[in-house]
């Protein structure tokens, strides 16, 4: 009888386990628009107004001359800088489709907004 419910116990939690793995690819299939088909890289940065502009343009080059074409798109977030990072940061991001720019906060909301590019 003890091997009964030890075996039932046994089953009821693997039971479990397996529900919660469907659960949780169910739930990154529906609410995550990130699509396997490229990498994206994501920066977090603070107070790096002298390397910032150097460090993402090679990224950039890199992306633009076909040597890195799984590159999607660059998401940079500032973690409170107290220097002219996020400045720098802005400027790049509207001289480059392929850069994003978002506070720590934001930047799930980045990742999740991701849409393949058609």
């Amino acid at each position: 009888m003890l091997e009964f419910i030890v075996n039932g116990i046994f089953w009821i939690l693997a039971l479990y386990g397996l529900f919660e793995i469907i659960k949780n690819i169910i739930y990154i299939c529906t609410y995550t628009n990130l699509k396997s088909d490229g990498i994206y890289i994501i920066i977090a940065t603070k107070n790096q107004e002298n390397r910032i502009e150097g460090f993402l343009r090679t990224f950039l080059f890199r992306i633009m001359y076909g040597r890195e074409e799984e590159i999607k798109d660059i998401i940079v977030t500032d973690l409170d800088s107290t220097d002219e990072t996020m400045k720098i940061l802005n400027k790049l991001s509207k001289d480059c489709e392929n850069i994003k720019v978002a506070n720590w906060k934001d930047c799930k909301e980045i990742i999740d907004s991701i849409k393949e590019s058609q």
